[in-house]
């Protein structure tokens, strides 16, 4: 997860420090991201080249999926290419608040999120700052990556495409979780 107004060499700093962060991992547990603007190609790279399955989350209206807002389309496609395996997930992509619904039900099935996050406060455009807090208070581990060097555009809108990178639970665990997620969904 993380802002989606990151700067074009940013973006390379926050991959190359994710991919450190998931070499370090001794498990095999792929990467779960929602497709979409900002740090999810970089996550998707960074998976894919640590040698793990990743797992996409698209939006869907019933059982197909729903059309992108123009910023996040090429970004998604990309992510698309490089998934194992793309899930679909109920929500307006549209809907700044279907959007943090969704990135929360994402975030109750990982047990580690990686957050892309330059610490600063939610200014009701970007859900990063909320969706850190909702994944502690849910007992998710939470890591930050801020690389040294890295800077935000400054222009984001509503945090359209905004992605949650994570690692999904693995099956079977139960771990610090309330509502009973236990796992990856299939």
């Amino acid at each position: 997860m993380g802002h989606e107004d990151l700067r074009a060499e940013t973006s390379a700093l926050v991959e190359r420090e994710l991919g450190v962060r998931l070499e370090r991992y001794a498990d095999p547990a792929p990467g779960l991201v929602r497709a979409g603007s900002g740090p999810s190609v970089a996550f998707a790279r960074a998976v894919r080249a640590a040698g793990r399955r990743l797992v996409v989350l698209l939006p869907a209206r019933g059982a197909v999926p729903a059309p992108l807002p123009p910023p996040a389309v090429e970004p998604a496609r990309a992510v698309t290419r490089l998934a194992d395996e793309v899930r679909l997930l109920a929500y307006d992509p549209r809907d700044r608040d279907a959007r943090v619904r969704a990135d929360e039900a994402l975030v109750r099935q990982c047990d580690r999120l990686l957050a892309v996050w330059d610490g600063s406060p939610t200014d009701g455009r970007d859900a990063t700052a909320h969706l850190v807090a909702y994944a502690r208070t849910h007992g998710v581990r939470v890591e930050v990556v801020w690389p040294v060097g890295a800077a935000r555009s400054g222009g984001a809108t509503a945090a359209a495409g905004a992605t949650r990178v994570c690692r999904p639970r693995a099956r079977g665990t139960a771990g610090p979780r309330q509502g009973g997620h236990t796992g990856t969904r299939g």
